[in-house]
């Protein structure tokens, strides 16, 4: 697929000058000053933020009701549970306040719904079982917000509720306690893009200051947090970098050890963000989707060393699982999707499909087609899905328009979750397919945002470096794009049974190596001394001691 390859403009003598000032590489310079770092302050908060730059937590809203109310709880030795969603950010979320309290000597119970028998958010039956231990008051983390219904069910039972989340609130708000939520239109918070477990840590921060605990007391469970909030793809900016910054520093001495067993099981050799993402995020993310999140939660409440080893390997398995489910489903979407690849979207739905990965697929699904796509998992009459969208094309606007054929459904522009009864699919997916046309999307291609064009002669180890103080990477702070021509292909061939690209290119008398990751087939498109430009990360490849730079591919094509 033709990708539009869009390059920064950069002024390099401003660049120079910034370099100079803040003795930094001439690279780091043009691309802090792309992302609109450019005064003191923001230099110095976004390359050493520090715990200086926590906002006061009293600031958000309806902070202090919600300290006043669980200080009373705890006064009067009332019964507290926290609830939290199944997937990192709930988990960690969880992990935070439940450990809080323990090291205050307070004890609180714990509920996550199961994804796959009781869905997101509240739930009556839930608060019913709740209710039986004879709670007095419930603490939502990285949930709540739409949960009128459930609140007002709650209260009925004597139940007080006191919401902490970051998701958008519908028109109303819950009627209780606390909303404790920066998305509120009344707020004053000076950032408003935390992740739930930021919301958490923020509510630990209050109560700390209430209770006049030492600052190192909350700032220790920063590694918890910062996995929650890269996980959970919220802007790694503001307070979310400072989080994930601090987070990540604490992590190789991390004391929560189901953390650090579930981290050397992953055995990246470097810790950072991509660690996060791709070693313990879908490890942890993987209970949820199988409907086992508890024992995620369990793991990073351990306090036996011995168990954690055998726990976190259980976590493996599951992610295991996930991806062999996953696979299946997606091989057998793609057999249906080549039946109809005229379509502009692409709506499909199957019998006996695992609606707990049905996101994943539907993501790389719209990765790989570039279309809107939406994938039903159906299980007797009634089907649950999951749905990707492209820029440029509003799903849930387009679910708003077929909603007639909807049970329910909710979600965003780019993500939705939508319940179907059978006999309405077809009917569904006729509508949705009419509505994708009418926005006419057959014109919008895949962009590539590209920092800045450079050539081999200005990389170096030093300045590579130097682009590694961009960590942590993640929405809003993406690892950066550099874009360099006229590469003169000296060698080229496909590795791992044809799964990936290797080259070794020249530019005048500079050599760089390049890897391909998924693009092996492009082995058989190019030969020696073809001149190409290519898109990458520059990264450095650490083998056997030696250090050498490698480029990593991300867009191809042929120099003109």
């Amino acid at each position: 697929m033709i990708k539009k390859w869009e390059v920064n403009k950069t002024d390099t003598e401003e660049a120079e000058e910034f370099a100079k000032k803040y003795k930094i590489s001439n690279l780091l310079a043009s691309i802090l000053i792309h992302r609109g770092i450019t005064t003191d302050t923001d230099v110095s908060k976004f390359l050493h933020p520090t715990r200086m730059d926590f906002y006061d937590p009293f600031l958000m809203p309806d902070m202090d009701k919600a300290v006043n109310r669980i200080m009373e709880a705890v006064r009067n030795k009332e019964k507290i549970t926290i609830y939290g969603d199944y997937d990192v950010d709930g988990i960690t979320s969880i992990t935070v306040l439940k450990n809080f309290f323990a090291d205050s000597y307070i004890d609180v119970m714990t509920y996550i719904p199961n994804r796959l028998d009781e869905g997101y958010g509240l739930n009556k039956d839930a608060i019913r079982e709740i209710s039986y231990y004879d709670t007095n008051l419930i603490i939502t983390v990285d949930c709540g917000i739409t949960g009128i219904e459930e609140i007002e069910y709650a209260k009925k039972l004597g139940i007080d509720v006191i919401v902490t989340d970051h998701h958008e609130p519908g028109e109303e708000l819950p009627n209780c306690i606390a909303v404790v939520d920066a998305k509120r239109k009344d707020n004053t918070y000076p950032f408003n893009q935390l992740a739930g477990c930021g919301v958490a840590f923020k509510l630990i921060q209050a109560l700390a200051t209430k209770w006049k605990i030492p600052e190192n007391e909350y700032l220790k469970y920063l590694d918890i947090v910062a996995v929650g909030t890269i996980s959970d793809i919220v802007p790694l900016v503001d307070e979310n970098r400072v989080i994930a910054k601090l987070g990540l520093m604490l992590l190789p001495q991390t004391k929560n050890i189901g953390l650090k067993a579930l981290m050397d099981l992953c055995g990246f050799k470097k810790i950072d963000s991509n660690m996060v993402s791709f070693g313990l995020s879908p490890r942890i993310n993987a209970c949820g989707r199988m409907g086992h999140a508890e024992e995620a939660l369990n793991l990073f409440l351990a306090k036996d060393s011995k168990k954690t080893g055998s726990m976190a390997k259980k976590l493996n398995e599951y992610n295991v699982e996930r991806q062999k489910i996953e696979k299946n489903i997606y091989d057998e979407a793609i057999e249906e999707i080549e039946k109809e690849k005229e379509n502009p979207a692409i709506v499909i739905g199957k019998e006996n499909w695992h609606h707990g990965v049905a996101g994943i697929v539907s993501s790389k699904i719209t990765e790989e087609y570039f279309k809107p796509s939406i994938l039903v998992c159906f299980e007797g009459e009634e089907g649950k899905g999951s749905g990707r969208s492209i820029p440029g094309f509003d799903l849930h606007e387009a679910l708003m328009e077929c909603s007639e054929y909807l049970e329910k459904f909710g979600g965003h522009s780019m993500a939705v979750g939508i319940t179907i009864k059978k006999e309405k699919f077809e009917d569904f997916k006729k509508a949705f397919i009419e509505y994708t046309k009418s926005k006419n999307i057959s014109g919008i291609v895949p962009v590539i945002n590209i920092e800045s064009k450079i050539e081999l002669k200005d990389i170096n180890l030093k300045n590579v470096k130097d682009l590694q103080r961009l960590e942590p990477f993640g929405e809003k702070n993406k690892t950066p794009l550099f874009l360099i021509e006229n590469l003169k292909i000296v060698s080229i061939r496909a590795l791992s049974e044809g799964k990936h690209l290797k080259i070794l290119l020249k530019q005048d008398n500079f050599f760089i190596d390049a890897i391909g990751f998924n693009i092996g087939d492009l082995a058989n498109e190019y030969k020696i001394e073809d001149k190409v430009d290519i898109v990458g990360t520059i990264d450095i490849n650490v083998f056997n001691g030696n250090e050498n730079i490698q480029l990593t591919i991300k867009d191809i094509r042929k120099s003109i």
